[in-house]
């Protein structure tokens, strides 16, 4: 039994890893639409929602389920969630300017895609850190085995919407 539990944390430590990889290709298709003008306008600014809201889910996922279960088995791992939940306060920032530009280009037909461009530029930047430390530092807490209650869907459910 404790082999299975065992092979079950190791793929939730994977799910985590493809579920960044998913959200790094999302955003950098994207980035290279905007800078290639390969979609319409309107299709690019629904396609930066979608992303949005999907690296949104994730995080909340991760704040509201994971983190916490983790804290449970592994409280000496506070300072680390903590930097992690930080993170997310400033990813979210960004994401909300994102979505805001992205609401008033649908409205005005003015060209905002540079401004979104830029942010999301930043923002690649930063997931990347996150992305690394994250799974740098709590992989091995999840291949250690954490109850998987309801958060992983949550965390990796953006995949399927």
């Amino acid at each position: 039994m404790a082999s299975h539990d065992g092979d079950r944390a190791v793929a939730l430590s994977r799910q985590l890893a493809q579920a960044h990889q998913e959200l790094r290709r999302q955003i950098g298709e994207i980035r290279t639409s905007i800078g290639h003008r390969r979609l319409s306008d309107d299709v690019l600014l629904t396609h930066c929602l979608a992303f949005c809201a999907a690296l949104t889910s994730h995080h909340q996922g991760e704040d509201d389920g994971m983190f916490s279960e983790l804290l449970r088995q592994r409280p000496d791992l506070a300072a680390t969630v903590t930097n992690l939940v930080e993170d997310h306060g400033l990813i979210s920032s960004i994401l909300s300017q994102v979505s805001e530009l992205a609401d008033r280009a649908a409205e005005s037909r003015g060209p905002a895609l540079e401004a979104i461009g830029r942010e999301l530029d930043g923002l690649a930047a930063i997931m990347e850190s996150h992305f690394s430390y994250e799974e740098r530092t709590i992989s091995e807490a999840l291949d250690d085995g954490i109850p998987a209650t309801d958060w992983p869907d949550m965390v990796f459910g953006f995949r399927t919407a």
